[in-house]
């Protein structure tokens, strides 16, 4: 069998990439670790350019949130007794 070799993501470090490597692709549990956080953080990204129609779906969710929100607090101020 071919012993597949990989650099780990995140130190470049060459890895036998076998079934013994708890870690493939990475060479080590500390390296598996800071990419997990880059992942927690947000720091990767791909980039996307929004359509129009992209734009207008998300102006249709932010009026619909707008409209049950004012119908909540409509609900809450109904059931209140001022004296």
């Amino acid at each position: 069998m071919k012993t597949i070799t990989v650099n780990c993501p995140t130190c470049q470090k060459p890895v036998k990439y076998i079934p013994e490597n708890e870690f493939r692709p990475f060479c080590c549990e500390r390296c598996q670790m800071i990419d997990l956080g880059a992942w927690a953080e947000e720091s990767y990204k791909i980039p996307v350019t929004p359509t129009a129609e992209d734009l207008d779906h998300l102006m249709d969710e932010l009026d619909g949130q707008d409209e049950s929100s004012d119908d909540r607090d409509s609900k809450q101020s109904n059931g209140y007794r001022w004296q």
